[in-house]
């Protein structure tokens, strides 16, 4: 009889969190100088105990929804004790983790590592620069396995080029020369807490009251210049979040901007900082870069919702527990309703700007079948699932869903109360209800289906776990567009885009028509997006794709777009398409001329959606 193979026990070796205090202080002194190479290194003392330990670095981080810390860029690892360099070993199974014995006699163990930012966008994000540099804690820190993140303090200090500034939610306690003495932190703060730091920085005061600061770092000083007026916008929209949820849930707050062509752009939401890296000329190409200036209000949302309020099985007591994520359409979804709210409500958007926001976004996802199989519920896994990488076929896949689909379910919650209360109450109701109470407070407050549901049923008497349930679970082809008709919209499409449409394409270097022939292309001619069952998927054109000529003339966006708007007389393209080393002549079977998403009110009369987005 052959003998077969079998598999061996898959045993966990690493402690389970628990709730007890850690004895002792983990001091952790981290060199960010070399900024040439992009090289930070790492040097910790870790009070322990003789014995078996487990160094685990953080891998499931909030915010990023997935097990995304980059452990790939930890190098040179060293561990000494008594001055004796020991062995250590990475766990079989969970690669996060290092296992090694402590010899008697010994209370402290000495760590050192390199984090080596890629220096390329090709190797990842680029997060030191010659000029700035983003620090995030979690990058540079391991702590023992078997504890709450919240009971294991950290003493950081941080050293950095001379003459450069920062911008960070911890605690100062002193500054010797190029290094900064942090206040000791518990471990989740400090992950929390993320540093911006620069040669070319600028720190403004939007509120006294924490105070509020706008901390910005540039690839050059000109890029700086921000006018009165754009400071003011930024103001109003702490003003306009106040209003909106009647309590902060931090002491300070510190924005975090990167003006830069060179660092890695990033989004990412803090209890009392946010990271944000936008293009260089957030400020000195204000009236061309509007399409970006959403990010800092949807961020600033986060403090409540995601931060402080979250949702139960998104809350997890230690980085090498899995975040789970069946409420992200909470988190994510509602935040990138009032993120685009609070743009308008600010002045950080003009109401024109918002509806052709909501336009884009409605007609995006009403084209986009991916419905037909998959809810929208299953979409709140996909930053695990996908990684956020690119995918060949997003209209059909999905992909993080329950950001903007999300949002357009709330614009419905949010007119549908209005409608119910005689427009006495609304989803700023919600806001303060649900995310506005214990004024000060900075504990995480968890929430679960139910909570959403009483919450929203005691402002306005509705099956609303019906309605919630039905939205996300459903599989249906085209967007919820029902929060556009109640306020007072519809969806129409135009021979021309829309101002933000049109400002999108200028930012991103693409041609958007997706909603005539079904894709959209760069200046380049290379294919970015084919819309699933559209015309251009009829032609056997993908993404990855090159036009080299459209109806024999030399490809160009011009050119595309003049060949869309004659398919009304033509009823077809002719192309000339470089897949992989291979030429096609394509004929694009279409006859309805350009088509962009419009908004178009419904009535004169007065209009919710008017009314949702003026200011408080």
């Amino acid at each position: 009889m052959l003998d077969l193979p079998r598999p061996l026990p898959q045993t966990s070796t690493i402690p389970e969190a628990q709730d007890v205090p850690y004895s002792g202080q983990i001091e952790l002194l981290v060199d960010a100088t070399d900024v040439i190479r992009g090289i930070v290194q790492v040097r910790q003392t870790l009070p322990v105990q003789p014995g078996h330990v487990v160094l685990m670095y953080p891998k499931w981080l909030p915010g990023y929804h997935a097990p995304q810390a980059p452990i790939e860029l930890l190098a040179g690892l060293e561990l000494y004790a008594g001055g004796q360099l020991l062995h250590w070993h990475r766990d079989q199974v969970e690669v996060y983790a290092f296992h090694v014995e402590i010899p008697d006699g010994i209370t402290a163990l000495e760590i050192y590592f390199q984090f080596l930012s890629p220096t390329s966008s090709a190797q990842g994000r680029i997060s030191v620069t010659q000029a700035m540099l983003n620090l995030q804690w979690n990058t540079v820190v391991l702590y023992p396995a078997g504890y709450f993140a919240r009971n294991i303090e950290v003493k950081a200090s941080l050293t950095l080029p001379a003459s450069w500034e920062f911008g960070c939610a911890l605690e100062m306690s002193r500054k010797d020369g190029q290094t900064i003495h942090f206040q000791p932190a518990a471990l989740d703060t400090l992950v929390d807490s993320p540093v911006f730091a620069g040669e070319h920085y600028q720190r403004h005061v939007l509120d006294e009251n924490g105070p509020i600061t706008l901390n910005v770092v540039a690839d050059a000083e000109d890029l700086l210049r921000a006018t009165p007026e754009q400071l003011e916008v930024h103001r109003q929209l702490v003003v306009q979040a106040d209003r909106l949820f009647g309590a902060r849930h931090f002491d300070h707050f510190d924005f975090l901007l990167a003006l830069s062509s060179e660092m890695g752009g990033i989004g990412v939401e803090h209890h009392r900082s946010c990271e944000t890296g936008t293009v260089e000329s957030y400020f000195t190409g204000w009236e061309t870069t509007f399409s970006r200036r959403d990010v800092l209000a949807h961020e600033y949302t986060h403090s409540w919702n995601g931060k402080y309020r979250r949702g139960v099985d998104s809350w997890s007591p230690s980085f090498d527990q899995p975040i789970r994520s069946s409420l992200m359409w909470v988190y994510e979804g509602q935040t990138q309703y009032w993120g685009q709210v609070l743009a308008t409500r600010s002045g950080l958007w003009t109401p024109e700007q918002a509806l052709g926001s909501l336009a884009h976004t409605a007609a995006t996802y009403d084209h986009r079948p991916g419905g037909r199989w998959r809810p929208m519920s299953d979409t709140t896994r996909d930053p695990i699932i996908a990684s956020r990488s690119p995918l060949p076929w997003t209209s059909w896949q999905r992909s993080e869903d329950y950001y903007s689909e999300g949002q357009l379910v709330w614009l419905e919650v949010d007119t549908k109360i209005r409608e119910l209360t005689n427009n006495t109450r609304s989803l700023d109701t919600f806001a303060r209800a649900f995310f506005g109470v214990d004024d000060g407070s900075f504990v995480t407050n968890t929430y679960d289906f139910e909570e959403v549901v009483e919450t929203l049923g005691a402002i306005a008497p509705n099956n609303w776990e019906g309605f919630f349930l039905d939205r996300l679970e459903a599989r249906v082809e085209g967007a919820p567009l029902r929060g556009l008709t109640q306020g007072g919209y519809e969806l129409v499409y135009r021979d021309h885009p829309n101002v933000y449409s049109a400002n999108i394409d200028m930012m991103s270097g693409m041609l958007n028509l997706a909603f005539s022939v079904g894709m959209s292309v760069a200046t380049s001619g290379a294919v970015q997006e084919v819309i699933w069952d559209g015309p251009s998927f009829a032609a056997g054109i993908t993404a990855g794709s090159q036009i080299l000529a459209v109806n024999d003339r030399e490809f160009s966006t011009d050119e595309f777009k003049r060949a869309v708007a004659q398919t009304q007389r033509s009823g077809s393209i002719g192309m000339t398409v470089r897949q992989g080393k291979r030429l096609r002549q394509v004929v694009l079977d279409y006859d309805e001329g350009l088509k962009f998403p419009h908004l178009a009110p419904v009535s004169e009369a007065d209009r919710m959606l008017d009314q949702i987005l003026a200011p408080l």
